[in-house]
Parts: structure tokens; C-alpha cells; sequence
């Protein structure tokens, strides 16, 4: 009976500790899903009071404090976490943990701001402590423990067997459990704990990426595609692992983009990439920063763009080189694995003659990019602590771009053709006059103006990114080939650490934090392009292809999770929960509610979520299997 009782106990804490991560975060607790959270949040708390009661009392006391202690800042440091990136943590992300401590000062705030949910974790927490400390943890007989773990593996059956109820939908718990990988969509149908459970599970075993079946298969007409001659057929028949075996199927019934009007137009000019640090359209002033005001008013004007957050920079600049949908898992083989990148700047650009180079103005390994840049073709990369530190001062935080384009541009500028790609860092977080030198240095720029501090701050640290750009187009005016280049600038993310009631002093619309909070702007600025504007929905994922094509690259555009934004092709913006937003309307996966502004099929949202996991696992896939080597050595 002490054991029956220890066992609610112990089960009422963890649905407690559910509950608060979930109205925390996406506040989704109470929904049809609720049975699984009840059924393998039980399994959990029998599994817990086996635990604790294995040993003597004063050990089994000893475990429970430790346990218990570590569930509860395992569920809040999820919390924060979720707070800062907007998606769970998951265990592979721990290869980059040597970049936390640089998050040190923005943790803090994080902590500082959700004070009021930091006592909602230590409340179970303490009751919880007192109830066992009181209690008496003798250690569990035989038949006691017989029957414990007996129950705990029929709860279990009894919840695997709960997860064939539709289990055909994309999303199903089915699918979830065994074949996607979508830890916040698995977080709202199990809870954190079971999501954690598989989380390592994956981390630990070869985990096989379901890719599901697409009810459309693409028929060829007499259109010209962006796509090169692969057999298919020959690599299917050739093929023996099964993962690699159903890409192969996916990419033969995948369409490619078709070419078009633009095809080719920007071929043999020189290209500029700019992956900016927080540049988001609230940064566009035509008084604060006029340079940006007129490259993003001018040549191409994207009026839906969107550059949505995937674990911070990081997450941009894979979307943004490789047009893959990232991951924790995905980026974490990337940094790892090192594998090759086919379609990316420095390697097209490589074959077709051009001197290519990319800097960074903070650390060079940072998220590990003295081993992915070579990935990406850059086999000259310049950071701090390899070289870029002779020529600007790197001692500050952050840098500053203006210092970056100046040490840098004589690399590259009386080349014959060049492509160079930037990651610019003035921007980054935190938003104040004490942490930050950029913001500190335009801080009488923007002093006077109507909005609270970190607003202020983070526009003083934009314009440093705009009199950077203002630099870069003086120069290349001066050597005559401003008209024979084109500089295409993305932000990485929009400006996470500000909060939604500060971002929207700048917004005329007040946006929303799930899918307003990232429209951005692109710019792809040349100064021979007439303006035109583009109403297509599209993101950081569509960067890569739409400037292959617009230089007249090959490319097999089947190969890419993003589109080229000219092409016929539907558009398509993939968050980092699973949620998405197309011409006809957005889901939000976390509450699982579509939004239509348009008439849609009643298959359409089950049909845009499979192809949005589809594109999320075979990026996973492309990198896992260093696929795009397979392709290369099959012609």
C-alpha cells in the first residue's frame, strides 16, 4: 500500500511538472492527446519508485533528493531553453555546449525575466522533498518489486497499443514514437519526459528517418528543369540500405523547379553573401540606416519573406548554405561528420573559376566552422584567431563590421570574378549599453528616440551593419564593378532576446511570436536590376536555389529542401516546431490549428505536413549519409 501511495505521488508530481513546462511554453496541456501524457507519465512514476527503492533507507533518500532535484532543473532548464531558441533541447546538441557560457549574460536575463515560473518549478520541487524526507524509503521486497515492474511493463504495452489510433496521419503518436523525428510535436502529444526518452534512445541508436509517402508523383512535360541526369533506377536497384534506397525513390517522383525568365540573369557577375546577425525588418530606417533602407527598396523586393529561427545563428547559416532544413540531430552531423555539401557557394562558384572566400568577425571555430566551412567550399577561411585578428580588433564584443569589410575587401576586389560570403556579428544580443560595444559606439544616434532601451540598442547595433554595407558599395563603385555584382543579404534570425512587446515598438502590425515576429526582408541588390517587387511567400531556405539560378548554376533542385523563389513551385516557409506558412494560409503544429486565407481541400494540411516532415527528415538524411557523394560518384 506505502508503495501504491508513493506511486501517486510521485505520478501527480511529473503531471504537475508537465503541466507547468507546458503553459510555460506552448500552453497545449488539455487536449485530445492528454491520454498519452496520463498513460506514460504513470509508466514513468512506477519506474521512479522502483528507483528509490532499491536500497537502504538512508541511500534511497539520498537517491530521491537526487532525483528529484534533477527531474525538476531538467524540466525548468528545459523551460529557458525553450524561451531562448523556441524549441526543446535534445541531447544531441551537446557537441556544441562549448558555446553556452557565451550565452551566459542572455541566460541570465532569460532568468531574470521568467521569475514567476521559476517559483511554479520550486513549489512540487519542495513539497515533493519534505513528503519523502518525512516518509520511510525501505527498500522494496521481492513481491513488491515483482508486481511494481510487472505494472510498469503493462502500462507500457497498454500505451504503445494507444498509438495505433490514426496512426496513418503524418503526425500521428504512431509516427512520432517510431518513425519522425519532431520533438516539439511529440512534447505536446507525450510530454517532456517521453520525448526525452526517445531523444536518447535516437542519440544512442540508429534511428531510422521515416520518409512518407507523398500522394503526388511528378509527371515531366517539355518544360526546362533545374535538375541533372541521375539513374534513379540504377541507384535503386544498386541499393541495399533502406534509408538510402527510399531517398533514392523520393528525389525520382520529387519535381524540380522549372527555369524561367530569370534564369541565368546574374551568370559571370561576382557575388557578395551576407549572413547578418540579427537583421530583421524592424532594423529598416530610411534615417537610421539609409544604406539598408535603399538596397532592400531597391532591384528585388521580397514583400514575404521570412527568416525564421532554428538554435540561432547557426540554424541561418545551414538554411542559408545548404537550403536544408536544420535540426539539433542535422546540425550536429554537419559539424561532425564533415560531409559534402554539393550545391554550395564555395563549391559551385569553385568550378566555374571564381576566387572564393568567407570571413567571420568573432572566433573562427566557433559552432565549429573551421570544420564546416570547408563543407561549403571555403578552404580560406578567415576569423578571429586565424589571421582576421591582424586586421581588426577582435577584443571587443562585439566586433565590428565596418572593421570586418575593410580588412577584408582588398582580398578579393581586383579579382576578375569573386564570390565572398560574410557572417557579420555587430548585431548580436545582448541589447544594452553595457554588453555591448556596437550598441555602446551609435549609442548617440539613437538616444533620443521614443522606445525602451534594448529596442534603442538593438537599432544602434543594425546601423553599424548598414554604414558596414555603405563601405562595401563606396568601394566596389571605386573599382568600377558595383554594376557587375550582386550582394544578396539575409539576417540569420529574427532579434530572439527581444521580447514581443519590444518588437513590436517597431512594427506599424503588431506581429504575433509564431509566425509575424520572423518576416523579414531579403535583399538581392544589384544596381542594374530594376525594382521589382515579389508578393511569393519564401525564407532562408530558398536563398541558395533562387541564386543558383539566377546565376545560371546546374543544379538538381530535387536535392534541395528550399525553392527557387522565381519558380512556379508552391511557397513554402518551414519554423523550427514543424509549423509552416504557405499563400494559402499557416499551421501552427504546436497547437495543431490552421489558419486558411485562401480555399483549401480538406487534405491540404495533412498534405503540407507531410511534405514539411519529409523535407525535415531528408535533410537529416542528406547529411547522415553523406548522400550528395553518392550522386556524384553514380555519374
Amino acid at each position: 500500500m506505502k508503495h501504491i501511495l508513493k506511486t501517486i505521488i510521485i505520478y501527480l508530481y511529473l503531471l504537475i511538472l508537465e503541466l507547468i513546462y507546458n503553459l510555460a511554453t506552448i500552453n497545449n496541456f488539455l487536449n485530445i492527446n492528454l491520454i498519452y501524457k496520463l498513460t506514460f507519465s504513470l509508466g514513468f512514476a512506477i519506474l521512479i519508485n522502483i528507483i528509490i527503492s532499491l536500497f537502504s533507507q538512508k541511500i534511497n533518500k539520498i537517491i530521491t533528493n537526487i532525483l528529484f532535484i534533477v527531474l525538476t532543473l531538467y524540466f525548468y532548464g528545459q523551460f529557458i531553453f525553450y524561451k531562448l531558441f523556441s524549441i526543446p533541447f535534445a541531447f544531441s546538441s551537446l557537441s556544441l555546449a562549448n558555446q553556452a557560457l557565451d550565452f551566459k549574460n542572455i541566460i541570465f536575463s532569460t532568468l531574470k525575466n521568467n521569475l514567476i515560473e521559476t517559483i511554479f518549478f520550486l513549489i512540487p520541487l519542495i513539497i515533493i522533498l519534505i513528503y519523502f524526507n518525512l516518509s520511510k524509503l525501505e527498500r522494496i521486497k521481492l513481491k513488491e518489486f515483482s508486481i511494481a515492474l510487472l505494472s510498469y511493463f503493462i502500462i507500457m504495452i497498454i500505451g504503445i497499443g494507444l498509438l495505433n489510433i490514426h496512426k496513418n496521419e503524418t503526425y500521428s503518436p504512431y509516427n512520432l514514437y517510431f518513425n519522425i523525428n519532431n520533438p516539439n510535436i511529440t512534447i505536446q502529444k507525450f510530454g517532456l519526459l517521453t520525448e526525452t526518452n526517445l531523444d536518447i534512445n535516437r542519440l544512442l541508436f540508429d534511428f531510422k528517418n521515416k520518409v512518407m509517402e507523398e500522394k503526388e508523383v511528378f509527371k515531366e512535360t517539355k518544360e526546362s528543369y533545374n535538375k541533372i541526369d541521375i539513374d534513379f533506377n540504377k541507384l535503386i536497384n544498386n541499393e541495399t540500405d533502406a534509408e538510402i534506397k527510399s531517398m533514392h525513390e523520393y528525389f525520382q517522383n520529387s519535381a524540380p523547379t522549372n527555369q524561367n525568365k530569370y534564369t541565368g540573369l546574374y551568370q559571370d557577375k561576382n557575388l557578395i553573401v551576407i549572413l547578418a546577425e540579427g537583421f530583421n525588418r524592424i532594423a529598416v530606417s530610411k534615417e537610421l540606416t539609409p544604406t539598408l533602407y535603399k538596397m532592400v527598396n531597391s532591384s528585388f523586393v521580397f514583400n514575404n519573406f521570412y527568416s525564421p529561427m532554428f538554435l540561432s545563428t547557426t540554424g541561418g547559416e545551414f538554411q542559408v548554405t545548404t537550403g536544408l532544413v536544420p535540426s539539433q540531430n542535422t546540425l550536429r552531423l554537419w559539424k561532425t561528420k564533415t560531409p559534402n555539401i554539393l550545391n554550395s557557394y564555395g563549391h559551385v562558384f569553385n568550378k566555374l573559376g571564381y576566387k572564393t572566400y568567407a570571413y567571420h568577425d568573432w572566433t573562427y571555430t566557433y559552432y565549429n566552422r573551421d570544420k564546416t566551412m570547408p563543407t561549403l567550399g571555403f578552404n580560406n577561411f578567415l576569423g578571429c584567431k586565424n589571421g582576421l585578428e591582424t586586421k581588426m580588433n577582435c577584443q571587443v564584443w562585439p566586433p565590428s563590421d565596418i572593421e570586418m569589410i575593410k580588412a577584408t575587401i582588398d582580398d578579393y576586389i581586383k579579382e576578375d570574378k569573386f564570390m565572398s560570403f560574410y557572417i557579420t556579428v555587430s548585431g548580436h544580443a545582448e541589447y544594452n549599453w553595457y554588453g555591448n560595444k556596437m550598441a555602446l559606439k551609435n549609442k548617440d544616434k539613437v538616444q533620443n528616440l521614443d522606445y525602451s532601451e534594448p529596442v534603442k540598442a538593438y537599432l544602434a547595433t543594425q546601423i553599424e551593419l548598414d554604414q558596414a554595407l555603405e563601405v562595401l558599395l563606396k568601394r566596389l563603385e571605386q573599382e568600377n564593378i558595383l554594376d557587375d555584382t550582386v550582394i544578396a543579404l539575409v539576417g540569420d534570425h529574427y532579434p530572439y532576446t527581444l521580447a514581443i512587446e519590444e518588437i513590436n515598438e517597431l512594427e506599424k502590425d503588431k506581429v504575433d511570436s509564431t509566425f509575424e515576429v520572423a518576416h523579414s526582408n531579403f535583399i538581392l541588390y544589384n544596381s542594374q536590376t530594376k525594382k521589382e517587387e515579389v508578393d511569393k511567400i519564401a525564407g532562408n531556405l530558398d536563398v541558395l536555389p533562387t541564386i543558383l539560378n539566377l546565376f545560371g548554376i546546374e543544379y538538381d533542385s530535387r536535392l534541395l529542401m528550399g525553392k527557387d523563389i522565381f519558380s512556379d513551385s508552391e511557397g513554402l516557409v518551414i519554423l523550427s516546431d514543424g509549423s509552416w506558412i504557405t499563400q494559402k494560409g499557416r499551421y501552427n503544429a504546436s497547437l495543431n490549428k490552421f489558419i486558411a486565407s485562401d480555399k483549401v481541400s480538406s487534405d491540404y494540411v495533412e498534405k503540407i505536413n507531410t511534405l514539411v516532415q519529409n523535407k525535415i527528415s531528408l535533410s537529416n538524411l542528406l547529411i547522415k549519409h553523406n548522400y550528395y557523394t553518392i550522386i556524384e560518384e553514380s555519374r
